[in-house]
């Protein structure tokens, strides 16, 4: 049995295991600041080259600026004009070499700035799914708000494995994922609540500031396992007989919890 209050003593027992988490990168700003050096480095090996042609070749900069898109004018250029070209084409082998490393250091880096995040993500998000599916009587935290927190807080003090079940981006990224399995999404969602592992769930804390949207987690989550456990956190008594028809054990106020705290401390 596990009985939940905003303030009061939450109590569950079970085995402790350790936490994996799931962690979402963006790109932001990163990638203009991974990328500027190499392109910088891109735009210096340019300005060597056209400044080294002029100051060997005495051709103009335009000229000298073709050269680095088609190697081949420089030694058409030498063909219909005396002059020894060694000291030019060797200039530009170093150039182009030069050109074609910047070049791949600036594929390489937007590349790994774009996709490494995803891969990054993908290959946390399998290690957690693993990580959940060995889980066994573990509670299921649907909403990381401050109720959520405060449930999941007390559970992890006596060593409960909680996994947390959070669909608000900024929130999910704020996640203890040192102590708490996390998994975004809706909880609303049967395949959310499968990726929480819910059959192997000890219980399941609906605890949304939302009573509507508490009530269709119930309603899921004791379609997809009928004997798990059910809390349902709601607004005010109105929802009591509605949480209980859609499957919930225990119907949470916070805020009858919370009042009778004060009366009992005075």
């Amino acid at each position: 049995m596990i009985i939940v209050h905003t303030q009061r003593d939450i109590h569950v027992s079970s085995r402790q295991r350790t936490p994996v988490s799931v962690t979402g990168r963006t790109l932001g700003g990163s990638l203009i600041r991974r990328a500027l050096r190499p392109v910088l480095a891109f735009l210096l090996v340019v300005v060597v080259g056209v400044w080294g042609f002029v100051s060997l070749a005495g051709v103009g900069p335009i000229e000298a600026a073709f050269w680095l898109i088609d190697p081949a004018s420089i030694s058409v250029h030498y063909q219909a004009r005396a002059g020894d070209g060694r000291r030019v084409k060797a200039f530009a082998t170093v150039v182009f070499g030069s050109l074609v490393i910047a070049g791949v250091w600036i594929g390489e880096t937007v590349l790994t700035t774009a996709f490494g995040g995803q891969m990054r993500e993908g290959i946390e998000r399998m290690q957690t799914k693993r990580a959940i599916d060995e889980l066994d009587d573990h509670v299921i935290i649907c909403g990381y708000g401050l109720f959520g927190r405060t449930v999941t807080r007390r559970l992890r003090e006596r060593g409960r494995p909680v996994v947390a079940i959070e669909r608000d981006r900024d929130t999910f990224g704020r996640i203890d994922t040192e102590s708490v399995f996390a998994v975004e999404g809706d909880a609303r969602n049967e395949s959310v609540l499968r990726e929480a592992a819910i059959r192997e769930a000890d219980a399941v804390v609906a605890a949304i500031d939302d009573s509507n949207a508490n009530i269709q987690i119930a309603i899921t989550a004791s379609g997809i396992a009928p004997d798990v456990q059910l809390v349902v956190r709601v607004g005010d008594d109105d929802y009591t007989s509605v949480a209980r028809r859609a499957g919930a054990d225990e119907v949470v106020i916070p805020e009858v919890s919370s009042g009778e705290d004060v009366s009992d401390s005075l």
